[in-house]
């Protein structure tokens, strides 16, 4: 038997992130993508005059996907410099180019540029996710589009709504964060070539000087990295300024806040049996309660979601607290914060995408709920077409709010039916009122089937156009 592991290990890498984002954070990833900096550095500078060899070159290139992690331990150990240690052990790894790894930069240099490159894709993952899960959601509106629910405010019995349209508002405040995490991944800035306190100083000593190979230097190190020309940050100090790191963790706190709302909702429908989620033929809802379904993907994603919430506040601390050019407290806050955000973020989706493309809605429970409660709802309706029968308002006014409380005692105090309907039909005031026709569920609904096709027309469909070439793998729900 193997022996038993000693150490943590985050649940967001064990139990809850996809492999997709898991990798996008890796250490190789990042260690890469340093490497991926450091040769469009060196070949920016060769190409401006500076002397690095062809050979240099090569061999950076050569080195670049084998990462030696035991010789960067070691050398941070001793150097107690993350940045140095991966330079070194680069160099080791590709020794023509040692004397030129790093030529002119500080660590901000990589490290900012690097981790922008990192939001992309991470970004563009969680756009792809929320898209998947406002298309799920918009597809069971669609099927559900008509069927008539008791809708709830304050928790309470209110004027009937559908199951489609409330799966719709899940859909559009998804589609909000949608939005928000295109806004920010499309908007993002590289931090460029600045040196130690963004004033570039470092590079106008390579190039004695002259200003104009210091902007030609960045402009070819932004397109080596396939960045679009000029989307660099004006001004920085030594690292870009982490307000944008509020921004990027605002825009999935939003994700998160749309997840926890129909999360929330599903959980609570499934108390009242309205609607269940996937339940596999051996899974267990209870330990000690063998009949139980529990609603544990919900519970799981609302959870995740309420994790990412919290986090967005520490941005804004890190961001409040940078001293003049910058201190370092933020690194190891970040180190925590972004990528947390996003694993618990992608852990979350891939429990709604999951949910929402096998839901459960048991049309009966609906239907009965829905009905318990209808005569009460109906009764501005029944009352008004007393009235188009001659009936004096009043009166029917009076009749329905007596034999409303009567009903309501029979319900709440003796835990009876709701007889309100056959009260009304046994007095003579309603004689000529079809109660059948006034308690036709699809008579409350308004504009519900609409408004939901309407919203699939005019914004499902745009981002189905954008996204739905490239759907992400089902997702892999590993417990």
């Amino acid at each position: 038997m193997a022996a038993p592991d000693r150490t943590y290990q985050s649940p967001l890498e064990t139990r809850n992130a996809s492999r997709a984002m898991r990798e996008i954070w890796s250490a190789h990833r990042r260690a890469v993508t340093w490497r991926t900096i450091w040769i469009a550095l060196a070949e920016s500078e060769q190409e401006l005059g500076l002397p690095i060899s062809r050979e240099a070159i090569e061999s950076m290139h050569a080195a670049k996907e084998s990462i030696d992690f035991d010789a960067v331990a070691a050398h941070e150990a001793r150097l107690r410099h993350d940045v140095m240690a991966h330079v070194h052990a680069f160099g080791d790894a590709a020794p023509p180019a040692r004397g030129v790894i790093h030529l002119g930069a500080t660590s901000q240099d990589v490290v900012c540029n690097a981790d922008i490159l990192i939001l992309r894709k991470a970004l563009d993952l969680t756009a792809l996710k929320l898209a998947r899960l406002i298309d799920r959601a918009a597809t069971q509106a669609a099927r559900w589009r008509a069927l008539p629910a008791l809708g709830l405010t304050h928790l309470q019995p209110a004027q009937p709504v559908t199951v489609g349209k409330r799966l719709a508002l899940w859909a559009q405040d998804a589609a909000v964060a949608l939005a928000e995490v295109e806004a920010r991944r499309d908007g993002l800035l590289l931090r460029g070539l600045r040196g130690a306190t963004g004033t570039q100083a470092s590079y106008l000593g390579l190039f004695d000087g002259d200003a104009s190979k210091v902007e030609a230097l960045e402009a070819a190190f932004i397109k080596r990295l396939g960045w679009p020309e000029g989307r660099s940050w004006r001004l920085c100090g030594q690292t870009y300024p982490r307000v944008e790191d509020v921004r990027i963790l605002s825009s999935l706190a939003t994700a998160a806040a749309a997840i926890h709302k129909c999360a929330s909702d599903l959980r609570l429908l499934a108390a009242f049996k309205e609607v269940e989620e996937p339940f596999e033929r051996e899974q267990i809802g209870s330990s000690a309660m063998p009949y139980k379904r529990n609603p544990m993907r919900c519970e799981r994603a609302t959870g995740l979601a309420r994790f990412v919430m919290s986090l967005h506040h520490s941005a804004l601390d890190t961001a409040a607290t940078q001293w003049m050019e910058r201190s370092l407290d933020d690194s190891s806050n970040r180190r925590l914060t972004l990528p947390e955000s996003f694993l618990a973020l992608d852990g979350a989706l891939d429990l709604m995408i999951n949910v929402l493309g096998g839901l459960i809605v048991n049309e009966r429970i609906v239907a009965s709920r829905l009905a318990a409660e209808l005569p009460f709802l109906a009764t501005e309706e029944i009352m008004l077409a007393a009235a188009r029968e001659g009936v004096d308002r009043q009166d029917a006014h009076e009749a329905i709010r007596r034999h409303s409380m009567a009903a309501a005692a029979r319900v709440k105090g003796e835990g009876l039916d709701n007889d309100l309907l056959s009260r009304l039909a046994a007095d003579p005031l309603f004689s000529k009122v079809n109660l059948d026709r006034a308690l036709d569920p699809g008579r409350f609904t308004g504009r519900c089937a609409e408004q939901v096709d309407r919203f699939i027309v005019e914004a499902v469909e745009p981002i189905r156009a954008r996204y739905g070439g490239r759907w992400p793998q089902e997702p892999d729900l590993r417990v």
